[in-house]
């Protein structure tokens, strides 16, 4: 499933201004929740990520919440995710923001295992394909992976999660993948049913889970998934914003 999730958000611009533009905007509103609608529909620039081998798929659905439009995700068992493939230097916008609320968390979450790879809330951030960052054995699966789907994948991603036994600032590799970095921002129950805001460095972020300086970003993705635990989970997202130190 990971896999696939980093297939999907490869490198795809949006029209933002040009790395180093004079006119670059000081903040880049990526998930521009608060101006949409209520309903079923993706938002404008995001799309629905499924997996085939899933059947049950995530329910997301913009509501009002305190007088405000936000993504509502409602997990049973399932698995899902929404995705805006968009291309950002992450030196010139390192700051990346966002809120969110979850009802509960997962009781058998655990990040540290496949079994247990379910959040109630989580952010991806995806990296595109460098091949300087791997070695000779790698490039030749990333080239055999691009003739497969058409697309290099992503160098990597970083996850910003909302976990369950794993402590705040955590720092763990995907079971699945050590690809992809679990940065472990909530943990637990003591937040439940309060909006949480949010603010990481991303740049300081990537260089402290890969121990090298990240390639452009490709895409930020909202995932709430239970089908690993066989639970069921609510949560929501506010807007998620990139922007200058």
């Amino acid at each position: 499933m990971l896999w696939v999730i980093l297939l999907a958000a490869v490198v795809c611009a949006w029209g933002l201004p040009a790395r180093g533009s004079a006119q670059a905007p000081d903040r880049i509103l990526v998930g521009d929740f608060s101006s949409g609608e209520v309903g079923e529909q993706p938002p404008a620039g995001w799309e629905a990520l499924t997996f085939d081998q899933i059947p049950d798929h995530t329910r997301y659905e913009g509501v009002k919440d305190e007088g405000e439009v936000v993504i509502k995700a409602q997990s049973q068992s399932s698995a899902s995710g929404l995705i805006r493939k968009i291309e950002i230097d992450p030196r010139e916008y390192p700051i990346v923001e966002w809120r969110w609320k979850v009802a509960g968390v997962l009781k058998k979450g655990d990040a540290r295992f496949k079994e247990g790879d379910d959040y109630a809330a989580r952010i991806y951030i995806s990296f595109a394909y460098d091949p300087s960052l791997f070695s000779f054995l790698e490039r030749i699966k990333y080239k055999a992976a691009k003739l497969l789907y058409g697309e290099y994948p992503p160098s990597a991603v970083l996850n910003y999660i909302w976990g369950n036994t794993v402590p705040v600032n955590t720092v763990i590799p995907n079971p699945y993948t050590d690809r992809a970095m679990m940065f472990s921002v909530q943990s637990g129950g003591s937040r439940v049913g309060q909006w949480v805001r949010e603010e990481r460095n991303l740049l300081l972020d990537f260089r402290e889970a890969f121990k090298t300086e990240p390639p452009m970003i490709s895409g930020v993705a909202i995932m709430t998934d239970s089908d690993n635990t066989g639970e069921s989970v609510t949560a929501w997202y506010g807007d998620i914003v990139f922007r200058k130190k």
